[in-house]
């Protein structure tokens, strides 16, 4: 990072007076408005998608790198879209993937300090930019038939857990979750386990059974299109 970028991120994070807030927040509903309006129509219009999550520092060549690129693109040849967040990384791989199966390839982008840029998959026209955190989670959940959590930071545990939540309080309808690779996940899932539910019975057993942990691309699929199969739904509604 170049001394200018450093001044510059460091001018947008400076302390704001209670007056300069209470001033922001007045005017900042009709940004998040517009924000609303726009991802609805614009995303209204995709079909069906699966959302996949997973890191901005995952480098082209690594073993999950390439394997968000296998699940994304055999996600397109079940008939699904992707949807990524819009960046690089895991979201680079899964617009990847997707643009090479012919799949549609969508991405929500976010407004960040460090300059986060659309990746070169996305499809022309499918690239949304957001300045609200809470309106981009929003998109990924309502417009999306399947999420796919694959290793990464406090970000995508965020999202993961923003969709367990809304599915176990009922908010919304349940869809399957799957979380790729036993190795980084299997550490927060023996936590979850012992001190979360059987410990401190912060959950429940039947919270378990809210999402899957798979190794490979075809477990991915096999388990989206199992959902709807045996739920006898169609994944575009």
């Amino acid at each position: 990072m170049t001394p200018n970028e450093d001044k510059k991120i460091r001018e947008k994070l400076k302390q704001k007076t209670w007056n300069e807030i209470k001033t922001n927040d007045s005017w900042a509903i009709f940004k998040v408005m517009s924000e609303f309006v726009d991802g609805y129509e614009k995303l209204s219009r995709i079909g069906p998608c699966v959302s996949v999550f997973g890191s901005a520092r995952t480098k082209p060549g690594q073993e999950y790198y390439e394997l968000a690129e296998n699940v994304a693109f055999k996600l397109t040849q079940s008939g699904y879209g992707v949807i990524t967040g819009g960046g690089p990384g895991i979201m680079e791989a899964g617009n990847k993937g997707a643009q090479r199966g012919g799949g549609l390839s969508v991405g929500l982008n976010i407004d960040l300090p460090f300059e986060q840029h659309d990746n070169p998959y996305i499809d022309k026209g499918k690239s949304l930019e957001f300045d609200y955190f809470f309106v981009r989670k929003v998109m990924f959940v309502k417009y999306a038939q399947g999420f796919v959590a694959m290793p990464g930071g406090f970000g995508t545990l965020d999202e993961l857990f923003e969709a367990i939540t809304l599915i176990q309080t009922k908010k919304i309808g349940k869809f399957p979750i799957v979380l790729v690779g036993t190795r980084f996940w299997s550490g927060l899932m023996d936590w979850i386990k012992q001190m979360m539910i059987e410990k401190n019975g912060n959950a429940s057993k039947e919270d378990l059974e809210l999402f899957t942990i798979v190794d490979t691309a075809d477990e991915v699929v096999d388990i989206i299109n199992s959902f709807y199969n045996r739920h006898q739904l169609s994944p575009n509604f």
